[in-house]
């Protein structure tokens, strides 16, 4: 690797500097070999004192080294803003990140992106929504964004990464640590046929100050964001403001008034968003992809479901629905079970079940 490849790393992991600051000193420097070169007084001005020393005292070797031998694993490697297939996008936003750490398949980067967001204390319906939208629009071509957090993140990237357009996840800590723990396994997937990024040096944690930087990312990269469900404090209406002030398309997936994970979305639809009812609706937003794979369709017996023909989209329960039909509970019992495999209709807590599609 080049000297200059180097000077780069070394100042894109300096404690403190950040994008801006790198953007700043590449700027007023002209390259980052230059600016490591620049004495403390002249990067004072630009960085502020902790960070300036922090430079001048090569704080960063230590991560540079363990960058550069991360990047010699299969799979593993180092996408700076000097590279040809570093997304357009994303290096047209104000503050991109002129280092990202990438595992797994590089290529999706060059493929149509869409962002999928939401709440980490995701219902069941809304994972279910979230995955089959996911599924079908990777189908069709697009390559799911999303923040492998847990609850909507998840069921987002687990849905594409069942069809050719995968999916890739932008996290909040080093690329070698797994948060939460209980994506272990999805991760593996992810760095095997789809995509990990991280703009933060091996080993960092998972600080509250990493997510709202994630999230821009994810925004940066995709044509547009869709959230599938999020309360009024979420993470993900971050992602989505960011994806407005983007100019990117901003939609959001109508819910239940009386379900508290649905108000972010109220909340982006009173403010402007795209209420997106069906995977058409969000491909009138951002246009379908040149690659394309036909929709899967709906059983037809499933479709014309007594059960379903009966159900509403909010939470009845299954005795009110079993004196309506005439059934029996384990009658009942065995219509709900083939509706839940069939992803139509979801199991919620106290016996209650709600109609997805």
């Amino acid at each position: 690797m080049s000297q200059a490849t180097e000077d780069w790393l070394l100042l894109a992991l300096t404690p403190g500097i950040g994008p801006a600051g790198f953007l700043k000193l590449i700027a007023g420097f002209g390259s980052a070999s230059q600016a490591i070169a620049a004495s403390t007084a002249q990067t004072t001005p630009i960085l502020g004192q902790e960070a300036a020393r922090a430079l001048r005292d090569r704080l960063a070797g230590p991560s540079v080294e363990a960058a550069l031998a991360w990047a010699s694993q299969p799979d593993c490697t180092l996408l700076s803003l000097l590279d040809d297939d570093y997304p357009q996008a994303l290096a047209e936003t104000a503050s991109p990140p002129p280092l990202l750490f990438a595992r797994g398949q590089r290529a999706l980067l060059q493929r149509p992106m869409l962002a999928m967001v939401g709440s980490r204390s995701a219902t069941p319906p809304g994972k279910q929504i979230a995955e089959d939208f996911a599924r079908r629009l990777s189908a069709l071509g697009y390559t799911i964004v999303s923040g492998m957090a847990s609850g909507i993140d998840a069921a987002a990237h687990r849905g594409a990464l069942q069809e050719i357009g995968s999916s890739i996840a932008v996290i909040g800590t080093g690329i070698d640590r797994v948060y939460p723990a209980s994506n272990r396994e999805l991760a593996h997937q992810l760095g095997s046929t789809g995509l990990i990024l991280s703009e933060f040096p091996l080993g960092a944690g998972p600080l509250a100050s990493h997510f709202p930087r994630r999230n821009r990312i994810i925004a940066g990269l995709s044509r547009g964001c869709l959230v599938v469900e999020a309360n009024i404090n979420s993470g993900s209406l971050i992602t989505a403001r960011l994806s407005g002030e983007y100019g990117r398309e901003v939609m959001a997936i109508p819910g239940s008034i009386h379900n508290p994970q649905a108000r972010g979305c109220h909340r982006l639809l009173k403010d402007g968003a795209r209420l997106i009812e069906t995977v058409e609706d969000v491909l009138e937003e951002v246009g379908r992809p040149a690659v394309i794979s036909p929709q899967p369709r709906l059983d037809s017996h499933v479709a014309e479901h007594p059960v379903l023909a009966l159900l509403g989209f909010d939470p009845v329960s299954s005795e009110t629905l079993a004196v309506q039909l005439g059934l029996t509970q384990g009658e009942l019992y065995a219509m709900l079970l083939e509706l839940e495999l069939a992803g139509k209709l979801a199991s919620l807590p106290g016996g209650q079940v709600q109609r997805l599609v």
